[in-house]
């Protein structure tokens, strides 16, 4: 009989192809024991449970809160999205106004929506301004690095945070590994009150696992019964482990990360030989993003040609090609990226894009915009409409409208160029 989805991926497995996407251990025997798949256990009177852990999830949890340095880690089989979800309950129970950075994961937005948050829309390098004109908010809600690696001034949004007395809350899906650069990146090392890791991006954890880091004792307490709220009552047990054996092998292997940093030096260094441009500003320094425009390579063309070439990057939009590298890449990983650089042809950098439009004025509550009935509309027929789902082009990863808000003649004018057609709007 056909399994459509198991013979996908054997066949995927069988191109043989270096992975420079998540899971963050590669396939990697060495990355995790080979035996969990016989360890899919449940909650059992050994076994313990995760939202109730007394036992061995508990003293899992207690020693990774121990090596991180955190008031508590909680691990998570639900992926950064209940990470996230937690971190807002626990910050605002009853709601309120949060700032938000404009970069976002939709998880968020839908966690905002669910608790009846109201969002405060900031651009990523306006926190501290519009944080001092919005001193009626409850919380900062950041995401760094994002999807590129780019890093945001954790350390001046938390001290504004602290002047007010307020939480700064962090998705930090993409940097878990930043507890273990040089110097240390992680938001936590720059006072964030809480954090949620996709440990399983970038680290030898299996798809799923995450870990909610919190700085700031006053939030400790509640913080299960939070990720109850949203949480699955089956989670993973192999995902589970995994977190647990992660802490251990990095506990073990403290400097893993610094010759990757060496390695990635050299692919940026090759990159930028050729004529790639880098993201600007401060970054993850094991992230490679690849500015293929600057070539006259859309980066969707280019991502093509490296998986010719033996590599399947992690992700790719018109400008770019975003590659994920952990210590569980190998020596043939990194040649056959070097010669998939190498490989690729040169011509006059795209065009550049046009600037951001202004943030649109809110016309509807984030909670109803999300909630209520919608409809798809042609994006000609959009102005004047409001948005039901956010839009977001890539790049710059910033969503143009979110829901709730006005769609503007000059947002629809954006969104063209980037070839949206349609979009949902509130009936």
């Amino acid at each position: 009989m056909p399994a459509p989805l198991y013979d996908a991926l054997v066949h995927h497995r069988n191109l043989g192809r270096s992975s420079f996407h998540t899971p963050g251990h590669k396939n990697n025997p060495e990355a995790l024991p080979q035996d969990l798949y016989s360890l899919d256990f449940t909650e059992l009177p050994d076994t313990d449970s995760l939202f109730d852990a007394s036992g061995p999830i508990m003293q899992a949890e207690k020693l990774a809160s121990e090596f991180f340095g955190t008031a508590r880690t909680c691990f998570s089989a639900g992926g950064c999205t209940l990470c996230i979800q937690a971190m807002f309950r626990l910050a605002l129970p009853e709601g309120g106004k949060v700032l938000c950075s404009r970069v976002i994961h939709r998880s968020a937005v839908n966690a905002m929506a669910l608790l009846g948050i109201e969002p405060v829309w900031a651009m990523p390098d306006d926190m501290v301004k519009t944080l001092n004109a919005n001193m009626d908010v409850r919380a900062v809600y950041i995401t760094s690095p994002d999807y590129y690696g780019r890093l945001m001034d954790v350390e001046a949004i938390s001290a504004a945070c602290r002047r007010i007395g307020i939480p700064l809350l962090v998705d930090c899906a993409h940097g878990a590994h930043l507890m273990f650069t040089a110097p240390k990146l992680h938001p936590l090392a720059y006072g964030a009150s809480m954090t949620a890791d996709s440990a399983h991006k970038t680290l030898g954890v299996l798809t799923g696992g995450a870990w909610l880091n919190i700085g700031d004792e006053r939030y400790a307490a509640n913080a299960k019964s939070a990720m109850a709220l949203f949480g699955s009552t089956s989670p993973s047990y192999p995902v589970m482990a995994s977190l647990d054996c992660a802490r251990a092998w990095l506990q073990a292997n403290p400097n893993a990360f610094l010759p990757l940093q060496e390695k990635v030096a050299e692919i940026k260094e090759l990159a930028q030989r050729r004529g790639m441009a880098l993201p600007e500003g401060k970054g993850d320094p094991v992230r490679i993003t690849l500015n293929t425009a600057s070539i006259g390579l859309h980066g969707t063309e280019a991502a093509e040609l490296f998986r010719k070439a033996g590599v399947e990057p992690e992700y790719a939009d018109a400008d770019y090609v975003v590659l994920i590298a952990t210590p569980f890449n190998t020596e043939k990983d990194f040649m056959r990226l070097k010669n998939a650089i190498e490989g690729l042809p040169c011509g006059r950098p795209l065009p550049a894009h046009p600037p951001l439009p202004v943030l649109p004025p809110v016309k509807e509550g984030l909670r109803e915009a999300v909630l209520a009935p919608s409809v798809t509309v042609c994006l000609s027929k959009a102005v004047g409409r409001i948005a039901a789902e956010a839009a977001c082009p890539c790049p710059p990863g910033i969503p143009i409208v979110m829901p709730g808000e006005l769609i503007t003649k000059e947002a629809v004018e954006f969104l063209r160029r980037y070839g949206f057609l349609k979009i949902n709007v509130l009936k």
